[in-house]
């Protein structure tokens, strides 16, 4: 049927350097963890020399211990790959059944199902919109130069929102319950926190300081505390990319500020001031905060939190975190400053599963 793909799921990419970046709102590393990995199977010998540098062994357990997070992150994004793929095909298969169905009680073709599903058009005014909110992504192109292509790409979201929005009705009427259970990982719930530990929902968030979509996501987890409360607990752990000059030393400073009891108060702060994350900036206003300005300031000098960084990173990368934000919501992966509606509908399975 031309023009009709009952996934609701399935996205289109707008060929266009400027907009191909949003497709993944987030921040992303130089580097993808765990893509070039060797899974063939090994010899089992800790002491089996793999190399001789300048005369010293390289042994097979050095060297599976160096790249044990990187097979680990490689094993969960294949796990992942797959449970998606498996979802997918049930997805469209459940699709399927509701088109014939409805096809059988209506007695229209595929086609004429087709014609009822009518994305609203675009006005000049999204386009405005979406152009200010995306300037930085635009290279220097006016908006007189990208109006068409901005046209486009919304008129494809818009024509995937209202195909996922016939389908959710669908669903709805004929009571469709997918079994299949979602993708997880553990995530040990480590760091900063609020909310009580026993919450029915757990959000582990992997983030960047220097990182705008993970500002963003800060925000809407604002929401999302305020909407369920107690029911849910927000732990962060630190994730600063090497893109972002100033990550590394704004995530040793929250931990500074942790040790006095004011991670949330710098944690605020730094997100609504990303410009100004440079070392200087943090002391005072760690100092503003009313944080003991001598003892700040020697932890973040002698980097004292460095390792503590170091260890939140490897855990992230060890469960197949590459870019920033991404969180885990009871170990379901998300990624990116997501909208509040996909993060609660999320919420909204796990508190039902647990009753």
């Amino acid at each position: 049927m031309s023009g009709f793909r009952p996934n609701p799921k399935r996205s289109s990419i707008l060929a266009l350097s400027f907009l191909a970046v949003l497709s993944l709102p987030g921040c992303a590393a130089k580097g993808q963890p765990g893509g070039g990995a060797n899974t063939a199977k090994m010899a089992q010998d800790p002491g089996q020399v793999v190399a001789v540098v300048d005369g010293k062994n390289l042994t097979q357990g050095e060297l599976m211990k160096d790249a044990d997070a990187q097979l680990q992150a490689f094993d969960v994004q294949y796990q992942k790959n797959r449970h998606d793929m498996i979802e997918g095909a049930l997805r469209q298969a459940v699709n399927e059944r509701l088109l014939d169905a409805e096809m059988k009680a209506t007695g229209k073709t595929r086609e004429q199902l087709a014609s009822e599903i009518k994305p609203a058009p675009v006005s000049d005014a999204e386009i405005d919109a979406f152009y200010a909110q995306n300037q930085a992504a635009m290279r220097g192109a006016t908006k007189e130069q990208v109006a068409g292509q901005i046209r486009t790409y919304l008129e494809q979201q818009g024509g995937q929102t209202a195909q996922k929005a016939y389908f959710d009705a669908l669903w709805k009427k004929h009571n469709v319950e997918l079994k299949l259970e979602p993708f997880r990982v553990e995530v040990a719930a480590e760091g900063p926190a609020k909310g009580p530990a026993g919450a029915p929902v757990t959000i582990v968030e992997f983030s960047d300081f220097q990182c705008p979509w993970c500002s963003r996501l800060t925000s809407t987890l604002e929401q999302v505390k305020a909407k369920y409360g107690d029911k849910v607990r927000i732990v962060f752990r630190q994730f600063p990319l090497d893109i972002h000059e100033n990550a590394q030393k704004a995530a040793e400073a929250a931990l500074c500020a942790s040790e006095q009891g004011k991670f949330w108060e710098l944690h605020d702060y730094m997100f609504q001031n990303q410009g100004a994350l440079g070392v200087p900036q943090l002391k005072s206003k760690a100092a503003e905060l009313g944080l003991n300005a001598s003892t700040f300031n020697q932890c973040l000098d002698s980097g004292k939190t460095a390792k503590a960084v170091e260890a939140d990173m490897k855990a992230g990368a060890a469960v197949g975190v590459s870019t920033t934000p991404s969180f885990f919501v009871n170990g379901r992966s998300l990624v990116g400053g997501l909208p509040l509606e996909q993060i609660t509908t999320v919420i909204d399975e796990e508190l039902r599963k647990k009753g």
